[in-house]
């Protein structure tokens, strides 16, 4: 069965003042999350799906949904604030996404293969792609608690203008994940990479420690684990209160590998990434596709 790639495009923007998702970089308007589904499909990934908000759903149906018709089968998901378990309802005051894995789960009912869960304004690149979908589409039929995530080192990560939200890594000597903890203010200082720690202290790391990009390889399984930790995270009277607190892929990974339930292939990837966290970052992006163009990695127009 060929994997599915599943896009989580119901982020707000607000670092970058707009709806990157529907940023046209490319030379004929392509979005950076065009290019992901055209090293998916190259990659012999069979269906993609789009996480989003539901009021730009229009908008995103016009200028996004009807390109890939003929090239992929596509379906759409709402993430919304007052999706919870029962029991539970949002706080009157958050306006803020209940953040990743809180997107996955909104998937549940359309995928039923393994998949591969992607940010969409992040440019990854192809190998990033062949990596996840070699890994996804040999796993054994049923096969469940084997997850995957595609590491990226850190020093290829970053942007020039400002700081950025990693998942920092550690592995065993089976490469499989044992920690990744999200640190949201990572930045080079002095020609070193550092992040922000819990005591807002700056720790220096190595360039090459590999960190999450929010890439990674599930089975279906996933969705259950997710949807009884999900009920945990909102028992915690700290998360309702904290208008801002996030239920991250890291966080529901971490209680899995902790408690033994699955493992996580930590997968090498020789791609560097590129993106749009700030508006500064626009026109170095717009240069670096048009280079791949240039240089033949991709056609002028991709769907």
């Amino acid at each position: 069965m060929k994997p599915t790639l599943v896009l989580l495009a119901a982020g707000m923007g607000s670092r970058y003042g707009g709806l990157k998702q529907l940023d046209g970089l490319g030379p004929n308007g392509e979005t950076i999350m065009d290019y992901s589904i055209y090293d998916a499909i190259q990659a012999g990934f069979g269906k993609i799906v789009f996480i989003i908000r539901k009021d730009f759903e229009e908008d995103f149906r016009e200028k996004i949904l009807k390109k890939y018709e003929g090239h992929i089968p596509a379906e759409l998901c709402f993430q919304s604030l007052d999706a919870l378990p029962e029991g539970f309802s949002c706080p009157k005051d958050r306006v803020k996404p209940w953040g990743t894995n809180h997107a996955v789960m909104m998937a549940k009912d359309v995928v039923k293969e393994p998949f591969c869960v992607i940010n969409c304004d992040d440019f990854y690149n192809r190998d990033c792609f062949m990596v996840i979908g070699k890994f996804l589409s040999e796993l054994p039929e049923g096969s469940k608690n084997r997850y995957a995530m595609v590491g990226f080192r850190v020093g290829n990560t970053l942007s020039e203008n400002g700081t950025v939200s990693r998942g920092i890594c550690s592995k065993d000597a089976d490469d499989n994940l044992t920690t990744v903890v999200e640190r949201t203010k990572i930045m080079r200082i002095d020609g070193k990479v550092s992040y922000m720690d819990e005591e807002d202290k700056w720790v220096t790391v190595d360039d090459n420690t590999p960190v999450s990009m929010n890439v990674w390889g599930f089975t279906p399984d996933y969705f259950e684990y997710s949807d009884e930790f999900f009920k945990e995270f909102l028992s915690k009277p700290e998360n309702m209160t904290n208008l801002k607190s996030e239920f991250f892929i890291p966080l529901m990974v971490n209680k899995l590998i902790n408690e033994g339930t699955a493992t996580v292939k930590v997968l090498d990837t020789t791609s560097n990434w590129f993106g749009v966290t700030y508006p500064e970052d626009r026109p170095g992006t717009v240069e670096r596709i048009q280079k791949l163009v240039n240089d033949g990695v991709y056609p002028e127009k991709l769907f």
